[in-house]
């Protein structure tokens, strides 16, 4: 299992600290790169920049993707470590060293980690010996080595203590428990509706599963099966759809058939409403396939809306 030890912005760290209940945050950065040193529920911990040199929290990876700052500002609001979106696109423009327009809407690298956490300053963790202070982004420790060992050794310290013996959430569960049961297997974790709204948006190439529309602001991520109703933020569980669709879908007037994926529309729109021509015409409509990488919509949750929800 590998640790990554990401070099973070001090005032990123402190609007986040200030804030122990999130359940998401996007650990962004102005480049615009994808990031591929981690896999699912591996630990991306918080170091402070030099000469601070103590990881100060972290969370669990759950994907990298790139995007336009507007996106990661509507799914992820002030777990981008910013009270504002010009905050945001101030400190972009800072890293960059060029002024981002209060119209520009750039494309920027999103680590998105699960279940964060936050350690009080006495809990702060050196870094280890051969964390360079030139290092300006991070670097990846493996558990198979001795650094690596003892680092995750200390982070299960810090959040068994934290936390108390019974971690509520998947991923530090395991983390805590991980010591007592040998070597240490990362666990996928607990995901919030921000990191769903992000990963639905692309794994449907930002294109509505039923229209193809790509007008980014009307598209939402619709869950199949409803959160109230135990449905997960989970890729498997979730539609991208046009704003009115989704509205349509959440209110039972169009399902999708779970065998054949296409589209149903309910005879009630026309009763209730006395119209609904446009959506009628899309009956039948194949549903777009998620991109290579991306879960299918889970049957299961299909039938569940096709049966549960669907007024048809």
């Amino acid at each position: 299992m590998d640790l990554f030890v990401g070099v973070t912005d001090g005032s990123w760290f402190r609007h986040l600290a200030a804030r122990p209940d999130l359940e998401e945050v996007n650990f962004w950065r102005p480049s615009g790169k994808d990031f591929k040193a981690l896999d699912t529920g591996e630990l991306f911990l918080f170091k402070l920049h030099h000469p601070q040199n103590v990881i100060v929290g972290g969370g669990f990876f759950a994907r990298s993707l790139i995007l336009p700052v507007a996106l990661a500002w509507d799914a992820f609001g002030q777990a981008n470590g910013a009270s504002t979106l010009t905050e945001v696109k101030v400190r972009i423009g800072q890293y960059r060293h060029q002024p981002i327009g209060p119209l520009d809407n750039p494309a920027i690298g999103c680590i998105l980690l699960a279940e964060p956490f936050f350690f009080p300053p006495e809990d702060w963790i050196e870094v280890p010996l051969d964390f360079a202070k030139n290092i300006v982004q991070g670097k990846t420790y493996s558990t198979n080595t001795e650094a690596g060992k003892q680092l995750y050794a200390q982070v299960a310290d810090r959040l068994g203590r934290a936390r108390g013996l019974a971690p509520s959430t998947p991923a530090i569960k395991a983390v805590v428990q991980g010591p007592r049961y040998g070597t240490p297997r990362p666990v996928a974790p607990r995901l919030g509706q921000g990191t769903f709204r992000a990963l639905v948006t692309e794994a449907y190439a930002r294109r509505c599963a039923i229209t193809g529309e790509r007008t980014l602001p009307v598209l939402e991520a619709a869950h199949i099966r409803p959160y109230g109703a135990g449905g997960e933020h989970a890729i498997g569980n979730g539609l991208l759809l046009r704003s009115d669709l989704h509205r349509l879908y959440d209110g039972g007037y169009i399902t999708v058939d779970p065998v054949e994926h296409r589209l149903l529309v309910s005879r009630r729109i026309r009763e209730e409403f006395e119209n609904g021509r446009h959506y009628y015409a899309l009956e039948g409509q194949k549903i777009a396939v998620p991109q290579k990488g991306f879960t299918a919509p889970d049957a299961s949750n299909l039938r569940y809306h096709a049966e549960q929800i669907y007024r048809g």
